[in-house]
């Protein structure tokens, strides 16, 4: 009787243990979860803080967040504008903030249908951080149609987070100065926004304009836009700006283009890790001016630049001949206030397949290595520029956009 008890236990337990492996096994448990993504369109003000869910959105219109109100947008979600539906773009307003927090391998995407350079308006941000415009006015109108006024004293502003952003063929410009976009444009944006991992990929005009304000961004790629890769303006003075990497090809102008409206400022930006590489066979956009270098510095322009690989920066002959260069100082005052003054440093630059080292842009003047005072400029061979990680966010098409880095 104790045997066969004993017997039937085991046979219980044994049972009980089958069950328990092939429940631990089932599909369902070990299956992956596959998210859908969600569909829908975006349009209009955005008067409500709201999550957009991982999907494919269409961007209708100026689309515009409001002040007080956060739009989030999840990880892996694409946003296309369509340029047959008119003027297309999103806007953050002051006091408004937007959430686009990607990863390397799930960026989120702002893109065009037609995929067409200057299809679409960009990301345009706006915030109240300070601004030194033109006669050292302390704000000015936005030149992207909108007309907004721009310029505060909040140092710190915070318009949002934007990790593993791409924003792809943008650029509309409608009437120059007047009514135009970048892939990127941040208009008095603070030091309390975060920009890290950020792609403005062939856009018709800059990739990244910064019209004043504190803000700083980190990995940064312009990639094939058709202006300037970076520009900015109104006393921008971000601080903490760091691998920066431009590839320009087909049509462009400057690597970096240094203007701050012709206002002698006592501070200046500070950018580490930079990377600009042009071409072979790439123009200019323009033919009115030297526009095929590296770093233009004009108006004022100045700041504090190190660890610099320029290449690509050739003589253009055709269709107008220009020659092309590392550094190019465009005016009088920018090289007697900027240059002379210390206000201009570029050290550890490593130029290559450039043959001018400087371009002088105007008349009275000379620059060489011996215009810098002290060591505020300084070459250096071993200089290594930008530094990214691959990954999806910095691949369109099947194109990885840091081959040529």
């Amino acid at each position: 009787m104790k045997t066969n008890l004993l017997k039937m236990k085991k046979v219980l337990f044994a049972i009980a243990i089958s069950a328990s492996i092939f429940t631990g096994c089932s599909s369902d448990d070990d299956a992956p979860v596959i998210k859908e993504p969600v569909v829908g369109e975006i349009s209009g003000n955005l008067t409500t803080s709201k999550t957009f869910a991982y999907g494919n959105y269409t961007l209708k219109g100026m689309v515009k967040i409001q002040s007080g109100v956060t739009i989030t947008f999840e990880k892996g979600s694409t946003i296309t504008a369509d340029k047959t539906n008119g003027e297309t773009g999103l806007v953050v307003l002051n006091g408004g903030k937007l959430i686009a927090e990607g990863t390397v391998n799930e960026p989120i995407v702002f893109t065009e249908k037609s995929k067409v350079a200057g299809s679409w308006a960009g990301i345009i941000m706006y915030g109240d951080a300070p601004i030194v415009g033109l006669s050292s006015a302390t704000s000015a109108t936005s030149e992207d149609g909108l007309s907004l006024s721009y310029g505060g004293t909040n140092a710190a502003h915070n318009g949002g987070s934007l990790k593993y952003v791409r924003v792809e063929y943008a650029g509309q410009v409608i009437t120059s100065q007047t009514k135009e976009h970048n892939g990127f444009s941040f208009y008095s944006v603070g030091s309390g926004t975060v920009l890290e991992n950020l792609v403005s990929y062939k856009g018709n005009d800059d990739g990244f304009e910064f019209y004043g304000g504190t803000v700083s961004g980190k990995n940064l790629i312009s990639y094939g836009n058709g202006d300037d890769a970076f520009d900015w303006q109104d006393g921008w003075k971000g601080q903490d700006n760091t691998n920066w990497f431009a590839y320009q090809t087909g049509v462009a102008n400057y690597g970096m283009e240094v203007e701050a409206k012709s206002v002698n400022n006592a501070f200046w930006p500070k950018v580490t890790n930079i990377t600009l590489k042009r071409a072979a066979g790439t123009t200019t956009e323009g033919q009115g001016e030297i526009q095929l270098d590296a770093i233009q510095f004009k108006k004022e322009g100045n700041g504090d630049y190190s660890n610099i690989v320029i290449d690509g920066y050739v003589n253009q002959t055709t269709p107008t001949a220009f020659n092309g260069g590392a550094v190019q100082i465009l005016d009088l005052t920018t090289y007697t206030n900027q240059v002379v003054g210390g206000k201009i440093k570029l050290t550890n630059v490593k130029v290559t397949n450039t043959p001018n080292i400087f371009v002088t842009g105007g008349a009275g003047f000379t620059v060489s290595a011996a215009s810098f005072p002290g060591t505020n400029w300084g070459v250096n061979t071993t200089a290594t520029g930008a530094s990214l990680a691959a990954g999806k966010w910095a691949t369109v098409d099947g194109v990885n956009l840091l081959a040529n880095l």
